[in-house]
């Protein structure tokens, strides 16, 4: 008989913070340039040579240990985590162990209208590997690039409380948006300055007893998590069916073939022989500096979602869409202010923005904020269409030419001519047009089709060059046609 599982996930994530300089010495920590140049003895390893803490990076592990509920340790220290590997040239990556800077605290989060908290179980400060790079040479050789070796991370682990891939995924969501309107890491994924790694197990339903975990590497993308615990679900549940035992170990997902694959045996706290970092003293956090910290924070997305549903009466979708990110929910603010209206214009500005301006920014490939489109010009083109000076066809064209020029929407109304005719002698001479173009659909709609309303608008529209004022349009239509 075929059991039934519970899938237990635990999410490590490692996300690489804003800082210009490494966490123990000047070498920038800007992504790309040739391979081995940001580099100096320090965070090349070479012996003798001492380092010294960048105190942006302490600051930001406070200010993101605050944003998510976590106790600051007074006394954190750094320690010596020991392994072999080729783009660790020191033999020891340097991080956090027995007393990390964080503690405790948790993301939360809503699934399908369902409020949960992911409980936190640390946050640590630790330093970035390099990068081995597989085949770039001309006899297919493999080498390393240091330039990464030394940037500084924080690595945010969660307790074993997800209990679905679709929660892992928003799990994952939410605390990127965090930690984007924190200003301490950029989002980037593809460059892979937001990963995770993954601890998966089952246990029988209704069981509290967790199942042997399996951990899987450093995923860089929403997709890629999803389809690597979706893998492991089946294997690992493939083989309790069988009878056979998960064997702990730590997987690599193969994106290619959608499948993970065994890298090594999973290592325990003593694989690596931690000891306290001897050239680096306790980090020691004044309370007075927390609490300049915490005056610092910025509205969070759930906070400012929830403002947005509250005082401007926007559905969560849309709240949801707007604080995606910090740049977004800055935008639609300034816009707001800007048009001075009340919820009926935020509205309009809310599905401008999250539609066509979305979509003129994906297609050139910059966010919202990196147009030549401005709050105030978003906020003028609102006020047009509220005036009904501007609708259809005219916003689009409208918004295309501010976000690629920039300049005044009443301007480029102008210009190009625009404006919505709202004039009742210019509407009711198309509409007289076109209802003895179509008699038979004039009768008809008189006889009970009252759909082909919306054909005969159409066509007035059509007639007019998409300029009429529909609401004009359609209210002549009805007097005309005695509906």
């Amino acid at each position: 008989m075929t059991r039934e599982w519970q899938l237990v996930v635990g999410l490590e994530v490692h996300a690489q913070l804003l800082t210009r300089s490494k966490i123990f010495c000047g070498c920038p920590t800007t992504f790309g340039g040739e391979p081995n140049t940001h580099v100096c003895p320090v965070c090349l390893g070479m012996p003798g040579v001492l380092p010294a803490l960048n105190r942006q990076v302490v600051e930001f592990a406070v200010r993101t240990g605050l944003a998510l509920g976590c106790a600051i340790q007074e006394k954190s220290v750094f320690a010596r985590k020991n392994y072999f590997y080729p783009d660790l040239p020191k033999g020891y990556q340097v991080s956090q162990y027995e007393l990390p800077i964080c503690v405790g605290g948790g993301v939360d989060l809503t699934l399908d209208g369902v409020e949960r908290r992911v409980r936190l179980t640390r946050i640590h400060m630790e330093e970035d590997a390099g990068k081995n790079l597989h085949g770039v040479a001309a006899d297919g050789s493999s080498g390393v690039d240091l330039n990464r070796a030394g940037v500084p991370l924080l690595e945010i682990v969660s307790e074993p409380d997800i209990r679905s891939i679709d929660e892992a995924v928003e799990y994952l969501k939410s605390l990127r948006a965090i930690l984007m309107f924190l200003g301490v890491n950029d989002g980037n994924l593809e460059e892979g300055s937001f990963r995770c790694d993954a601890n998966v197990s089952l246990m029988p339903v209704g069981s509290t007893v967790l199942g042997t975990r399996c951990e899987l590497k450093n995923m860089n993308s929403f997709r890629f998590l999803r389809q690597a615990i979706e893998f492991e679900v089946r294997r690992q549940s493939e083989i309790l069916e069988g009878g056979g035992r998960v064997v702990q170990e730590t997987r690599l997902f193969d994106p290619q073939r959608g499948e993970t694959r065994s890298m090594r045996s999973k290592e325990e706290a003593h694989d690596y022989r931690y000891f306290p970092e001897p050239d680096l003293p306790p980090v020691r956090v004044p309370a007075a500096w927390i609490e300049e910290v915490r005056r610092s924070l910025p509205e969070l997305p759930r906070a400012r979602a929830a403002r947005y549903q509250r005082d401007l009466s926007l559905s969560a979708y849309d709240a949801g869409l707007l604080t995606a990110d910090r740049e977004t929910a800055e935008f639609f603010d300034a816009s707001v202010r800007a048009r001075g209206g009340g919820a009926e214009s935020a509205k309009r500005i809310a599905n401008l923005l999250t539609g066509e301006v979305a979509r003129l920014a994906n297609d050139a490939g910059a966010g919202t904020s990196r147009g030549k489109l401005t709050p105030e010009a978003l906020a003028g083109v609102v006020r047009l269409t509220e005036a009904g000076t501007l609708g259809g066809p005219g916003i689009r064209q409208v918004l295309e030419e501010l976000f690629r020029q920039g300049g005044d929407p009443a301007v480029v109304v102008a210009s190009r001519g625009l404006a919505q005719v709202s004039d009742e002698s210019a509407v009711e001479g198309a509409c007289d047009a076109v209802l003895t173009a179509f008699p038979g659909e004039v009768e008809r709609f008189r006889a009970g089709e009252s759909k082909l309303l919306g054909f005969l608008v159409g066509q007035v529209m059509k007639g007019m060059k998409g300029k009429g004022n529909p609401a004009v349009v359609n209210a002549m239509l009805k007097r005309k046609l005695g509906a």
